[in-house]
């Protein structure tokens, strides 16, 4: 079974991280294995730094096997 990781995040209406604001969202990926996503994560999580209200996080999705 392969796994698949993303980095998936954007900016928030506030710093509770609830709700994304409209058009803010961003999905990086796939990427085969958890060290890619990292350094992708990294990167953007440098990038938005000085901002409060971006949060980006590594998610895993494994693959479906077919019957």
């Amino acid at each position: 079974m392969n796994t698949r990781f993303w980095v998936v995040g954007g900016k928030y209406t506030d710093t509770a991280f609830t709700e994304l604001v409209n058009g803010s969202e961003r999905v990086m990926g796939p990427y085969l294995d958890r060290d890619a996503a990292l350094v992708a994560w990294r990167r953007v999580a440098d990038q938005t730094r000085g901002e409060c209200c971006v949060r980006f996080a590594v998610v895993e999705e494994s693959a479906r096997l077919s019957i």
